[in-house]
């Protein structure tokens, strides 16, 4: 395990790979820790061996990296993405952001386009859900905690298909989201609630991938589109099957469609 003093949050992180391989930096979503990443990091590794360099991390109020007291602002999570990558002396890199992961993403190519040289942006979007749906959230997680919501989180982020068959995985994943901290669920909540990305994302240059899972509860696909509509040349893909977290569903197809990327844009 790896961690970082980052202004004075603990951030746990982990570096994986080839340390002279293209950098691939995954963000993950509210609720979620850096494991959700492990199966597609195995399959990128696989496609490409050697070629790659991954460094996972949990946002601050996940994981095992610290939970300050809520509320947070998006320039929280984005000031310690990039205070990581300076620790960790990485240069441009891809980075892969899902759901909130997607939106700091995009901050950060934004504030700091020397630590970006492509986008993969998963179930995500410039703005997602609207204050009041965020107060609603917040308050039912800081008065009756995460577990009251729980089911239906799990309804929006995983198939019909997921749910029926997988039943053992899906516990597991209600687990990890019930044990993120209520500071780290209702602070990231807030940064989301007060965070409209439009009119800098509308601004970014970079390659960009955007990927929803065709079942996606929480990020559905006209709302992904939306956010690709505003970059151009970017590459919008819908995947049949999965809901809000491809990586965890369908591991290796998620792989498939960002080699595709980093090969047609010379990355790898």
């Amino acid at each position: 395990m790896q961690f970082a003093q980052l202004d004075g949050v603990t951030i746990h992180y982990s570096e994986d790979g080839e340390q002279a391989g293209v950098p691939i930096v995954f963000s993950n979503s509210l609720g979620t820790d850096f494991r959700i990443w492990a199966e597609m990091m195995g399959a990128l590794a696989a496609a490409a061996p050697g070629r790659f360099r991954f460094i996972r991390y949990d946002k601050r109020g996940h994981g095992l990296s610290d939970a300050p007291p809520a509320p947070y602002s998006m320039g929280d999570h984005i000031g310690d993405l990039n205070d990581l990558l300076e620790l960790a002396d990485v240069g441009p890199a891809v980075v892969v952001g899902l759901s909130v992961g997607g939106m700091i993403a995009q901050g950060l190519a934004h504030h700091h386009p020397d630590k970006v040289r492509a986008l993969v942006l998963c179930d995500t979007a410039h703005r997602i859900g609207d204050e009041a749906m965020w107060n609603e959230r917040i308050d039912t997680v800081t008065t009756k905690g995460i577990d009251a919501m729980a089911d239906a989180v799990m309804e929006r982020w995983f198939s019909p298909l997921f749910r029926s068959t997988r039943q053992v995985e899906l516990a597991g994943y209600r687990n990890m989201l019930t044990r993120t901290p209520v500071d780290g669920y209702a602070g990231t909540g807030a940064a989301i609630r007060d965070c409209d990305l439009g009119e800098t994302t509308a601004k970014l240059k970079v390659p960009t991938l955007l990927l929803v899972g065709s079942n996606d509860g929480a990020t559905p696909p006209d709302l992904v589109q939306s956010t690709h509509e505003l970059i151009d040349g970017s590459r919008f893909e819908v995947m049949d099957g999965p809901g809000h977290l491809p990586c965890v569903e369908s591991p290796a197809e998620t792989a498939a469609l960002v080699i595709s990327f980093l090969r047609e844009n010379s990355i790898v």
